[in-house]
């Protein structure tokens, strides 16, 4: 299951802003592990409730002969039928949040409206090299599709400046996605990822601002979520630098398929402090 700036990237790689190596890899495998883990990050491999509760569901589901998720309805409408609730607490009610650069929006994706802009920046060479999508336009349909018809986990949405769209956001629930296998995940951790769309827009410290706010919507509309995580390519040193300026932590160094990446961490404990 991703250019930043934090003006931190002064003559380094100015086309990584924030985005292109923050973007999911495959899953991992159960034999890669976490380095240089945090202290303060101690270990829990139990499942989470959630989780374990969608294991329970799908089990049964096969036992009737149905599809996981059909109860009642289909993919995610089903699941919030099951649960009563939405797996990251309606991202699309988060509402707008003011940050340096202007009011800034996150809101869902629709396919049929946003396709073509979004598939526009998965060919952009700087993005191509880390999320892997360019091509054709169905290779971007389909990653955004898996997500919408999916149980409500992970959520794709446009990043809205000043009303403009201008960026790209993965918000998923990082306890209960691969990467949980990776670290020590806490129940109803949430991850982020980002690509900033035009290239006019990376390398003046934007990413840095949009992050901190992004992860200050987390942590102020979801209750539960202790922390917001992310896994930026290690050898992206702007990428790193940008989320360090907007207050998450360096935690460990994690070997996923696709890249070697560095756990950051931003907590709600030291979000005033960072």
């Amino acid at each position: 299951m991703p250019p930043i700036d934090a003006g931190a990237d002064a003559g380094t790689v100015p086309v990584a802003d924030i985005g292109p190596d923050t973007c999911p890899g495959p899953a991992a495998s159960d034999t890669d592990t976490a380095r240089g883990a945090d202290s303060e990050d101690t270990l829990d491999l139990r499942l989470p409730d959630e989780l374990l509760a969608l294991i329970a569901q799908q089990e049964t589901e096969a036992e009737r002969g149905r599809s996981p998720g059909t109860v009642g309805g289909t993919g995610r409408e089903g699941l919030f039928a099951a649960t009563g609730d939405d797996l990251l607490d309606g991202v699309a009610d988060w509402g707008p949040i003011a940050t340096p650069a202007g009011e800034f929006h996150l809101v869902p994706v629709r396919v049929d409206q946003d396709l073509a802009l979004i598939g526009g920046w998965m060919n952009d060479p700087a993005v191509a090299a880390f999320w892997h999508l360019a091509g054709p336009k169905t290779a971007t349909e389909d990653h955004l599709l898996a997500q919408l018809a999916g149980d409500g986990r992970s959520v794709p949405c446009l990043g809205l400046l000043e009303g403009t769209p201008m960026s790209y956001w993965e918000v998923y629930r990082a306890d209960l996605d691969p990467l949980a296998r990776r670290y020590p995940a806490r129940p109803h951790d949430t991850g982020i990822h980002l690509l900033i769309g035009a290239v006019a827009d990376r390398g003046r410290g934007l990413g840095s601002a949009l992050l901190r706010a992004v992860a200050d919507l987390a942590l102020d509309k979801r209750p539960a979520c202790a922390r917001v995580v992310a896994e930026p390519d290690l050898r992206n040193t702007p990428s790193v630098a940008a989320f360090l300026s907007a207050g998450f932590r360096f935690s460990a160094e994690v070997d996923l398929p696709a890249k070697r990446a560095a756990l950051m961490i931003r907590d709600r404990s030291r979000r005033d402090l960072l």
